[in-house]
């Protein structure tokens, strides 16, 4: 099998990271699990010996014979739905009751979708995503935050699973990969629809000038007397940065800032 670089494929090729990627996952007894991008199928085989029901979605049409031959008896049995079809035109709502994410996706469209599916009406239960270390790092381990890790934090818990190294891969990618994983998926940050619009509305105009101080970026949206009614509520510095704050007091200028 040939790796795309258009489709931005690196075939993962260690059964052991496999195997270690399945267990990282944390996944219930028969679980049902959405594989994006299953490539040489090295992990859709961990899947289903590890006793999952597996939809895997394979964007390379040129795969899928190959894939059909090599699990010709889970298709028979069932317990592996293969489909050739891009994720990011997957309808979620296709999938009847709850669902697990599992996956090596390309790095260029990790956030994609880790956005896709967090903010999805139909979320996945936890998602457990091969990506670039550095994106794992920042999402999970970093204690300034981003727009990136604050948008996985609202709806679920991130974890840095574990590094892998790029020689697991053909063709080796230039950099490290790491395990991340996502659990506890769920809106129960938000009271409602319009809480969850208001929050990535605050948060992206909070974002909006890296260089910038909070107070300065927020006033581009929202009026002045606002913005220093939020800080006050929220008990923050007229100096302080985007990236210094909690999730919990983003909550807290999402409740006190309205649009105008």
């Amino acid at each position: 099998m040939l790796a795309k670089k258009s489709l931005g494929q690196n075939f993962l090729m260690h059964r052991q990271t496999a195997e270690r990627i399945v267990g990282a996952a944390l996944l219930p007894e028969a679980a049902k699990v959405l594989e994006i991008g299953p490539g040489t199928g090295m992990l859709t085989r961990e899947l289903l010996n590890a006793g999952m029901r597996v939809i895997a979605i394979e964007a390379d049409y040129a795969l899928i014979p190959e894939l059909e031959s090599t699990f010709a008896n889970e298709v028979e049995e069932g317990t592996l739905t293969l489909e050739s079809a891009d994720i990011r035109n997957f309808d979620t709502t296709s999938i009847k009751g709850a669902y697990h994410l599992v996956a090596n996706i390309p790095y260029y469209i990790t956030g994609e979708i880790i956005r896709q599916f967090l903010t999805a009406s139909n979320q996945p239960a936890s998602m457990t995503l091969l990506i670039q270390k550095e994106v794992a790092i920042r999402i999970a381990r970093e204690k300034k935050e981003s727009l990136l890790s604050l948008s996985v934090k609202v709806y679920g818990q991130p974890n840095y699973c574990f590094t892998v190294p790029r020689g697991a891969f053909k063709p080796a990618p230039n950099v490290d990969s790491a395990v991340l994983r996502i659990g506890n998926i769920s809106r129960t940050g938000f009271t409602d629809a319009t809480e969850e619009e208001r929050f990535f509305e605050v948060i992206r105009a909070g974002f909006a000038h890296k260089r910038k101080r909070l107070a300065k970026n927020l006033e581009e949206k929202f009026s002045k007397e606002m913005v220093a009614h939020a800080f006050n509520a929220a008990a923050l510095d007229a100096n302080v940065r985007a990236e210094d704050l909690s999730l919990d007091t983003w909550k807290v200028l999402t409740r006190e800032l309205k649009s105008p």
